[in-house]
């Protein structure tokens, strides 16, 4: 529990710095884009998608929808591995891909789900961002949870 509360504290202060340095930047977009997004992007020093899927399934899934309007997530989450792994290991992945660390990933964290992975990667079309969307959001609340999330994965 005081791992927990520590770990959530430090992912606060992580995207406050990273909220306060994107605005002074001057940017205006509704949603941040990941910080430093890679495949081996760590959260707090402690965790990175890396260490739960290989930067070779990683790649081998970015390449695959490179082109705009391709993206298939059934198709992603084979390739990249994480329909093979096990709950647990993907609700870690649900939390690094929450940008914000609301609990939910919302819409506009979606455009850049890819970028999460790598941050070569494209942004997703408004088209492949709203597919994507109604996979998952078995509620209709306009955001995925970590259960909705994990059936999408799996399904």
């Amino acid at each position: 529990m005081l791992l927990s509360l520590f770990l959530k504290h430090n992912v606060l202060n992580f995207q406050i710095a990273h909220t306060l340095v994107y605005f002074k930047a001057g940017a205006h977009h509704t949603a941040l884009p990941p910080p430093a997004a890679s495949s081996t992007l760590q959260l707090n020093g402690t965790m990175s998608l890396t260490s739960i899927l290989s930067a070779d399934a990683i790649d081998s899934a970015i390449k695959d929808c490179q082109v705009p309007e391709s993206f298939n997530h059934k198709k992603f989450f084979q390739l990249c591995g994480l329909s093979k792994k096990n709950p647990q290991e993907i609700r870690t992945v649900f939390g690094i891909l929450d940008n914000d660390g609301s609990g939910f990933i919302e819409e506009d964290e979606l455009k850049f789900f890819l970028q999460r992975f790598s941050s070569g990667a494209r942004v997703l079309t408004d088209k492949e961002t709203k597919t994507l969307l109604s996979a998952a959001d078995d509620d209709g609340d306009g955001k995925i949870g970590a259960e909705e999330f994990q059936a999408m994965v799996l399904s």
